[in-house]
């Protein structure tokens, strides 16, 4: 029998993956804090629920895809989502949150009789719309087994490990992304200073060791100066805090994630939280040329 399911938060990426879902044959009821966004999908064969704990009723499968764990707090519990799903329910939160509050969802689910998998992906919105998505999960590996055939229109499910587990990959995911743009936004500077044309240099180290979604994506996002929102820089400044967080946790002296998080601080302190990630090129060119580091009305769409 096809499991009924349902999404929770149909932004950016929520939208794209919930009309993976319904393409896949599955049954989707939506909800959105923002109604329109959620009604956006009744086109593709949504149903849309008025609240949170109206639409998990009868759900076998619950996605999540919330802002912070803040959020994920709220519509699980708060709004008393929580109560409302049936026995033996799985919820597969994709929001990005930090460790420790994946593993409390967790244990006060299990209260219920509902079982939850942490599974944040990576891929950006061109990923949640192709169906590439890489897919983190923790949880158990019986629980993780009976979700695999819903995930494969969302992507490559690979387990982890334990509850928890997902989210840090998914922080680990991150330094990498966030560094990677810090270190591209760098050489952009450097070549264009060494009289190099910088579309012509990402496509000279295509193919190379330096070759990279960051450079194919990002790289041509700095070349067009096009830094509409994928990821917004006030979320890669949030899964970089949590970072920092766990290293300060484990004793972990991280340096090049440090750096990278104190770029993003100060790119989103000066009014760049809704600039996509890749904008903090703009942040570089701030620091050596206040001329060329003034973004125009475009570069901050």
């Amino acid at each position: 029998m096809t499991p009924h399911i349902v999404f929770l938060g149909t932004g950016l990426m929520g939208a794209p993956m919930a009309r993976r879902l319904i393409t896949a044959g599955h049954r989707v009821t939506v909800w959105n804090r923002d109604t329109s966004k959620a009604q956006a999908l009744q086109a593709d064969g949504a149903t849309v629920a008025t609240s949170p704990a109206q639409a998990v009723a009868n759900a076998d499968i619950v996605f999540t895809m919330l802002t912070d764990g803040a959020a994920v707090e709220n519509v699980l519990f708060t709004q008393g989502t929580a109560e409302a799903l049936k026995n033996g329910a799985v919820v597969v939160d994709c929001s990005s949150i930090a460790p420790d509050v994946a593993r409390d969802h967790a244990c006060r689910l299990d209260n219920f009789n509902v079982r939850h998998v942490d599974c944040p992906v990576s891929g950006g919105v061109v990923g949640a719309t192709e169906g590439t998505l890489a897919l983190m999960a923790g949880g158990t590996p019986e629980t993780i087994a009976q979700i695999a055939p819903v995930m494969d229109s969302l992507g490559r499910l690979t387990h982890v490990g334990p509850s928890g587990a997902g989210q840090v990959c998914k922080l680990a995911n991150q330094q990498i992304v966030a560094i990677t743009i810090g270190a591209l936004a760098e050489a952009m500077m450097l070549v264009e200073a060494g009289g190099a044309d910088r579309g012509k240099f990402r496509d000279a180290i295509r193919g190379g060791f330096a070759e990279s979604r960051i450079l194919e994506l990002h790289g041509a996002r700095m070349v067009q100066r096009n830094f509409v929102p994928g990821g917004p820089s006030r979320l890669q400044l949030k899964d970089l805090d949590a970072v920092m967080d766990l290293a300060q946790a484990q004793g972990l002296t991280l340096p090049l994630s440090q750096d990278v998080h104190d770029a993003f601080s100060d790119f989103v302190a000066g009014g760049h939280g809704e600039t996509d990630h890749s904008g903090l090129l703009l942040h570089i060119e701030q620091l050596n040329s206040p001329q060329a580091g003034t973004a125009t009305t475009e570069d901050r769409a």
